[in-house]
């Protein structure tokens, strides 16, 4: 099978890798399930490139991206659900429709304002008839929390969540409060990991993590862009371990845990550039 610039050829491809007996043994054996953290990996690295200004990599980081598309449609195909043709064709309509006034009304120029409303209004159609088409128990009662978009990720639907729920007074009124949370949390952990109670830790941390980003909304920062800066942080701290030691001639796999520990204490006080495309932090 030979490379080629036309999308069936990458659907002819997974269709391959699918085929039991002859297909592939590691993607014979997935589902939408354990292919979806590709599928987030994948949108990250997108977004990646495209702050580093690295076009070749985009190119090729959307090609990995166009992969997850055509591999949960294939999947879908498989479960006779929907093909990737389908998919194709949902979204052109969508496009289509949400675009009257390039599509349809040829009569005259629409203001940006106007094509706003006209995108806010037509989402609107579309979600109440998706609501329409389910069953009467799923649309019995609406959340007020059902708005916030599941597919968001997880940091930012959480900061999402808690906006949502303080609209309706469900918030605390001082950020103090907030961090006698997260103590609280930290306690519940270490009682946890008394228990050694694997589950319970798994838990009382996602829950630790949420009170932190409830911090992070009542100090007005940003949880996915404060991670992001302390990333960076440890990224340069960890390559001022890396750099120090190669200047003695020995690697990380010759130095003791203190002597790392007291060359990251040197970092931390030492003025050490920020890479290419990284906050400072």
């Amino acid at each position: 099978m030979t490379p080629s610039r036309d999308i069936s050829r990458l659907i002819e491809i997974m269709a391959a890798l699918r085929t039991p007996v002859t297909g592939c043994p590691w993607d014979l054996i997935q589902n939408f399930e354990t292919i979806a953290p590709y599928t987030i990996e994948e949108a990250y690295e997108v977004a990646d490139a495209i702050t580093r200004g690295d076009l070749d990599d985009l190119r090729e980081e959307l090609g990995d991206l166009l992969l997850q598309v055509v591999y949960h449609a294939r999947m879908a195909e498989e479960q006779n659900a929907f093909a990737f043709g389908d998919v194709v064709e949902a979204i052109t309509r969508k496009m289509i429709r949400r675009h009257p006034h390039v599509f349809a009304d040829k009569d005259g120029n629409i203001q940006p304002a106007g094509v706003k409303s006209a995108w806010e209004r037509i989402k609107a159609e579309e979600k109440a008839e998706r609501a329409a088409r389910r069953p009467p128990e799923e649309t019995a009662h609406t959340s007020l929390l059902a708005s916030v978009k599941a597919g968001l990720p997880a940091l930012t639907r959480a900061m999402e969540l808690q906006r949502k729920a303080s609209t309706v007074g469900f918030d605390w009124n001082d950020p103090r409060a907030v961090l006698a949370k997260i103590r609280e949390e930290a306690d519940e952990i270490e009682a946890a990991l008394d228990r050694n109670d694997k589950a319970e830790i798994a838990e009382e941390t996602g829950d630790l993590m949420f009170a932190l980003v409830n911090l992070a909304r009542h100090v007005d920062a940003d949880p996915e862009t404060a991670l992001r800066a302390t990333n960076a942080k440890f990224e340069r701290r960890f390559a001022y371990i890396e750099q120090a030691l190669a200047a003695q001639g020995r690697s990380l796999d010759g130095a003791t845990l203190e002597e790392m520990d007291a060359l990251w204490n040197e970092a931390k006080s030492a003025v050490v550039p920020a890479k290419a495309g990284t906050h400072t932090a």
